[in-house]
């Protein structure tokens, strides 16, 4: 079932994250994106996360908050309630232009609710 508003949950433990990591997963050029069914909570929940290697504290911070512009796009339209998702900064999220990342997300969005279909 898709998400009507427009607020999305917030993942902010460890625990969260990784439970979300023993889910689905799918990998494109500016990020990956996990996904996971969670019976608990009936809203979409979402969590950033980005490494050490991304770069520093300043680049790691534009990453997470491009990633955030992009699910407060995507996820009402394309996300699923009852389930929680982490987008992972890879290199190429910050300079890549904006479009294409964006592309990347849906292109990923995309395939992980056709596969949870499946």
């Amino acid at each position: 079932m898709k998400q009507t508003s427009n607020s999305l949950g917030q993942l902010k433990q460890r625990s969260e994250f990784l439970f979300v990591r023993a889910g689905r997963y799918r990998a494109e050029a500016g990020l990956v994106i996990q996904m996971r069914a969670n019976p608990i909570h009936s809203d979409i929940r979402v969590g950033f996360t980005a490494t050490k290697k991304i770069g520093n504290a300043v680049i790691r911070n534009r990453a997470k908050r491009r990633m955030r512009q992009i699910a407060r796009t995507l996820l009402p339209k394309l996300g699923y309630n009852g389930h929680d998702y982490v987008f992972i900064a890879r290199n190429g999220t910050v300079q890549r232009p904006y479009a294409l990342l964006l592309d990347d997300a849906r292109k990923a969005l995309l395939r992980l609710s056709q596969d949870s279909k499946t």
